[in-house]
Parts: C-alpha cells; structure tokens; sequence
C-alpha cells in the first residue's frame, strides 16, 4: 500500500466518478482502475462498487476511506513541518453552516497560503453532513451552532464521532431581511410581526428535524404557516428580497458578500446561540486550519465590537 493509491481512492470517493477522478489526479483510466484494484485486492477490502450508474462506496469502503484520508493528512502535516509548506499542492477544506463570516475567514486563508498551486474546499453544507465530513476527514473544520434545542443532540454526535466543539461566540437570534422588508424599519422585530411573511430556512435532506436546522428557531417554535425550504445562500436571499422573506440567525452579515439588500434586526426572544468549530479529537491542526481558526476570531471579533457598541 503506497500513499499514492491512498489519493487515488480519496480521488475516486470525491468525485465518485472515474474519468474526474482520474484527471485529479493526472493518469489514465485504466491506470486509475487498476491501482484502486491492487489496493482492494492488497487490503482485502472491497472500496468501491461499479456499475453502469458509476460508483458508490461501500459501507467497509467508507470506514477505510476514513482511515485513509487521516494517513494522507498526517503525512502532508509531515511534509509541512519539514519542507515549511513552500512545495507542492496546499490542500485544505472546511464544511459549515451558511455564515458570512465562515466564507470571509476561508478568503483570508487562500490569500495567505494560496500560492501558485492550490486545492482548497469550501463546502456549505446540511449539519448533519458537516459533521459526517469532519469524522470521515473530509474536511479538517466544521462550523456549526449549538443552541438549547439542539445542543443534547449534537453533542452527543460530537461525542459519538470523536470530535470536539470549540466555541467562537454566543450571540441573540436576529432576523435576516430584505431593506425594503416592511418590517425593515422596526428597532426589534417579535414572532408575531413575523407571521404574514414567508420563513426561508436550510433544507436538510434526510436528517430534515429541528435538532439538525440551521436555524435556532423552527416553524413549531411559533406561530409560522408559510415556510419555504432551500439548499443555497443566493436562493435565500433572492426569496428573502422577493417575497418579503425572512429568515432567523445569528446577525453577522456582511455586505461585502451578501449586498447591503440584506440587513438584521434583533428578534425579541431569550433564546441564544453559539457557533463554533467541530474537529477531530487529538489530532494537531494543520498550519491551514491553524489560520482558519485565527481568521474566525477576527471576523466574530469583529462582529462582538459592533454588538458592544
């Protein structure tokens, strides 16, 4: 087993095609192919099953993957500590909930690492995934919040999948508007000034309850009879401007990324919550996430000064 046919299966598991696969990671086809073979055939594990449809990975394939990903991050830390970073390929991914802030900080570690050669990931994703991602070692950080609905449950996710919450900033729950919200010109908004409008929230796909929803308050928390489920942040705002939408977060915006369309108003409840970052328990982070997480002070630093103020 080399760690070259460990980036192949990494390759071929996050593309789960292998025409993609293979032009990652610069051979053939067939070579690709046969290098996934002779590492099944050596592990004596079956990684990937093929088809006609492509290629899924398999429930031992996917424990295996994560072991692998952990090998290949271990030896680029080996690489980092030795060569300081200045060669090859940097390589980096974070997965979070849709923040503004989360986007920013990731902006600031491409400027400072990206270099002529990079492969960095972002990926906004369902909670639920986040976390899948930090364990499987899909990406060294999550960004998640906790709140007292939430916080039993993903806790002990946190716990299961050996990983650890480190908190950045507890905020009160404001509301995500359009400028032109009727709404807009209120100092504080209650639940019930929310009632004519429609509540856009983050679709969750199979893990759709309101332990994993991205927002701290779901539709039966109030009284809420229009509600609109979507997958993206420019959807969101879009319906947000559109439909005199609304939707409840923490308030850290930034119009840089979002326009100045959008703005929060603090909503009037007791509720709180807390967003942090998830990683793998005991492992050293690398010298990426190592900036990732200074950049998240700044950007909530920044954002705690305005609160202050």
């Amino acid at each position: 087993m080399t760690l070259q046919q460990l980036k192949y299966a990494v390759a071929v598991a996050d593309t789960l095609n292998i025409t993609e696969a293979s032009k990652r990671v610069f051979i053939s086809q067939p070579s690709l192919t046969a290098a996934i073979h002779e590492l099944e055939e050596e592990m004596g594990v079956t990684i990937f099953n093929r088809s006609n449809k492509g290629v899924t990975i398999t429930n031992e394939g996917d424990e295996f993957l994560s072991y692998a990903r952990q090998v290949l991050e271990q030896a680029a830390l080996l690489e980092d500590h030795y060569k300081g970073g200045e060669n090859g390929n940097t390589i980096f991914s974070v997965s979070c909930q849709h923040y503004s802030f989360a986007v920013n900080a990731f902006v600031d570690v491409i400027r400072k690492f990206g270099g002529p050669s990079y492969d960095f990931t972002l990926r906004e994703t369902q909670t639920n995934e986040i976390i899948d991602d930090v364990t499987k070692m899909k990406s060294e950080i999550g960004v998640l919040y906790l709140s007292g609905k939430n916080e039993k449950v993903i806790r002990n996710l946190i716990r299961k999948n050996n990983l650890v919450f480190e908190p950045l900033f507890t905020t009160p729950l404001h509301v995500f508007m359009s400028s032109k919200n009727p709404l807009a010109k209120k100092e504080r908004i209650t639940l019930a000034d929310l009632k004519p409008f429609p509540y856009l929230t983050y679709e969750q796909g199979n893990f759709n309850s309101f332990y994993f929803a991205e927002e701290p308050l779901t539709a039966i928390d109030f009284d809420c009879p229009r509600n609109i489920k979507v997958r993206d942040r420019a959807t969101l705002f879009n319906l947000l401007i559109g439909l005199d939408g609304y939707t409840i977060c923490s308030g850290v915006i930034s119009h840089k990324l979002n326009g100045k369309e959008i703005i929060a108003k603090p909503l009037s409840v007791i509720d709180k919550m807390t967003i942090g970052y998830v990683m793998r328990k005991s492992v050293t982070p690398s010298r990426y996430a190592q900036a990732y997480i200074a950049a998240l002070m700044r950007h909530c630093h920044v954002k705690e000064k305005r609160d202050d103020s």
